[in-house]
């Protein structure tokens, strides 16, 4: 049976990196009762980490689902990536949630995937809670936590349980909703109620005052009450600070360390009373086969539409595609139709996601997350929907990589199954894009960084059996000209039998930057039949496929047939075609070639204290500043840089700021290269072709 909607819980497990989501996750579990030991990353135990290269790096690369049963309600967890490669993931979980859990470290300041990823939480308009997790290490600082999380939210944080101890002295928190504390004694998650610490009284106290005027402040009765009585009751308490996170008013947080299994039991009572569920968010956007916006209602009774909000591919199972139900009821063995590629798909088994299991249903209702095996062509970010409705989801947002490599085959023959292997790979993982060079033929993959990309590669090892070695970065140079010339380009073979004639003149000019090519056809009384002239336009569209200087493709060119001659037995498309690739070249050598480079649009988002050093920076790489803007106490810097100069900017970013710079990059237009970097591009170029040739 379907679950009753308003039980549901799909709750996004976020953070930046390294603050013990994955922790946090397992402990949850095991507090449920949904595993009979605690998991852990450092034992490898862990029910969301299980990749190789998760537990080789003790750190989450992609996210991982886990539902189960807990005093009447379903949940469903989503355990997220937070490192700057791998935290676009996080964003796709959040649109398969209907809330979040947005996880802090104690001892360790805010960084700029906090920021990102808080960004994106406003974006969906998502309800959280905030769990500040490792208080048992040393140097924590709570006060220094929630003051910056309470700047990058502009929000009002409302504590919900206090730390009884710090440190290796962590001993248990304080519920300041029952005002009681929870005393942990082992790793069983059990405490041991108590008194209050006298020490604690006042500040308990004091909080539990604060706890209430946040609970009581939208709802005019409660307000009364609290002012005319001083105090509200435990339910009372609820009802207000669960109204409070569903309109996001404030951000509720609990305190604790998941290693120790300290504070968790609260964490997820605070999931279920506190958090919406998915039915209780509200109507959705969506857009109706006319291509109007239209609202979506969550409901049960409705016809069937489902986000496809993640793909998992295993080399055996096959495909796996995890959706998202935004309104309706499924079941299995259903026709739905794919209404992004037109198709129908046949939904067999409906699966719940328990980490690397799964469990067989027979129907999932509104809100609720489950897989569906073996659609033919559907891919992350589709909408299943009832072919008697069919509207599509909102759709999930794209991003830009900002980093490419060439990628070879370790053994020769295997480049056809290297980008078989990786193309199915960004499946998965919509922030890796797979292409081909247009001129090289080469595979280059492309990813939000250098260990995004690696990793990739090592995956493709592991599940496809190919070994791959990565190039460096490829800069998409272009060549072009400056000056118009007219060419001639003759072929003539006729040695006896049948020969070989094509004869033709073209004019080529520069077209302005973004101009493509065109190819013009001024023949008159036709010295050149019709039917050879399409050939003379591919002969010159191969010929600009490698430019005389260093071998890049040329562009932003006119092309005009004018003149020429053929011969009635020896003419032929093939000759015509070798003719207009000659004059092509000779035109290229006399119209003063010269290279040009890709700039990006770069936006940076830095603390004001590192403006100066980002600046410097980014003057030293020949960037165009074009403006800046106050963003709170961040300033944002905008600007045009050669692609070359930023291929691996993440990283320089990341030591100019202390992690807490942001940026966002794409492709903006063409210039031409300076002269006195012309003989190092060129120089790349000979090496690269040398070692292709090899």
């Amino acid at each position: 049976m379907a679950r009753e909607p308003s039980s549901i819980r799909t709750v996004a497990i976020v953070g930046q990196g390294g603050v013990g989501k994955t922790s946090v996750a397992d402990a949850l579990l095991f507090a449920g009762g949904a595993n009979t030991r605690l998991g852990r990353v450092d034992e490898e135990s862990s029910l969301f980490d299980t990749e190789p290269e998760e537990l080789r790096r003790r750190s989450t690369i992609t996210s991982s689902l886990f539902s189960f049963e807990w005093k009447k309600h379903g949940i469903t967890l989503i355990d997220t990536p937070g490192q700057g490669n791998f935290v676009t993931d996080a964003y796709f979980a959040l649109r398969g949630a209907a809330a979040a859990v947005l996880v802090l470290d104690a001892s360790s300041p805010l960084r700029a995937e906090t920021m990102k990823l808080w960004a994106w939480l406003e974006e969906e308009q998502m309800p959280a809670l905030v769990f500040v997790n490792r208080l048992d290490r040393s140097e924590v600082d709570l006060e220094a936590r929630l003051n910056e999380l309470e700047e990058l939210t502009q929000k009002r944080t409302t504590l919900l349980s206090l730390p009884l101890g710090a440190g290796d002295e962590l001993r248990g928190v304080v519920d300041l909703r029952a005002g009681r504390a929870l005393v942990f004694s082992g790793e069983d998650g059990k405490a041991t109620e108590q008194d209050v610490p006298s020490e604690l009284a006042d500040r308990v106290e004091e909080l539990r005052a604060k706890l209430m005027e946040d609970a009581a402040e939208g709802d005019d009765a409660l307000v009364e009450k609290y002012l005319e009585e001083g105090e509200l009751g435990e339910a009372e308490v609820l009802a207000g600070l669960r109204a409070a996170v569903r309109a996001r008013q404030i951000l509720p947080v609990l305190v604790g360390s998941a290693a120790r299994n300290i504070g968790l039991g609260g964490l997820l009572e605070a999931i279920v009373e506190l958090l919406p569920a998915p039915v209780e968010r509200g109507a959705e956007s969506a857009v109706d086969a006319d291509g109007n916006e239209v609202t979506l209602a969550p409901d049960p009774s409705d016809p069937v539409l489902a986000l496809v909000f993640k793909t998992i591919i295993d080399p055996h199972a096959g495909q796996l595609s995890v959706v998202r139900l935004l309104s309706g009821t499924l079941s299995g063995d259903t026709q739905l139709q794919n209404t992004v590629t037109g198709m129908r798909e046949r939904v067999g088994n409906l699966l719940r996601l328990e980490g690397k299991k799964t469990t067989q249903v027979q129907e999932a209702t509104v809100g609720e997350i489950v897989a569906v095996a073996k659609l033919k062509d559907t891919h992350t970010g589709d909408t299943l929907a009832d072919p008697a409705r069919p509207w599509k989801a909102r759709p999930l947002k794209e991003f830009t990589p900002v980093i490419t490599f060439a990628v070879a085959a370790k053994k020769r023959g295997e480049e056809d199954k290297a980008a078989q292997g990786l193309m199915r790979l960004a499946e998965e993982d919509p922030a890796l894009q797979v292409t081909r060079d247009e001129g090289s033929g080469e595979i280059l993959l492309s990813g939000a960084g250098q260990l995004h990309v690696e990793v990739a590669c090592e995956k493709l090892e592991r599940k496809y059996g190919v070994g791959v070695e990565l190039k460096a970065p490829k800069v998409p140079y272009r060549e072009t000209i400056r000056k118009s010339v007219k060419a001639h380009g003759r072929l003539k073979k006729q040695t006896g039998g049948h020969g070989q004639f094509a004869d033709c003149w073209i004019e080529v000019e520069p077209l302005p930057r973004g101009g493509g090519f065109e190819f013009v056809d001024k023949i008159v009384g036709g010295v050149i039949p019709k039917g050879f002239i399409p050939a003379v336009e591919k002969g010159v569209r191969e010929a600009m496929a490698k430019g005389s200087i260093a071998g890049y493709p040329v562009v932003d060119v006119k092309v005009t047939l004018y003149d020429g001659q053929h011969h009635e037995v020896d003419s032929s498309e093939m000759a015509f075609k070798i003719a207009g690739s000659m004059a092509f070249k000779a035109a290229l050598e006399q119209a003063k070639p010269c290279l040009l480079e890709p700039y990006v649009t770069l936006e940076v988002t830095v603390p004001d204290e590192c403006m100066g050093d980002v600046m410097g920076d980014l003057n030293a790489r020949r960037a165009k500043v074009e403006g800046m803007e106050q963003v709170g106490h961040n300033q944002r810097i905008r600007a045009k840089v050669p692609m070359a100069e930023v291929l691996r900017y993440a990283p320089d970013l990341t030591s100019l700021t202390s992690g807490r710079g942001t940026f966002e990059m794409s492709f903006s237009h063409y210039e031409q290269l300076p002269d006195h970097l012309v003989p190092k591009v060129v120089e790349e170029a000979r090496r690269r072709e040398e070692e292709a040739s090899a």
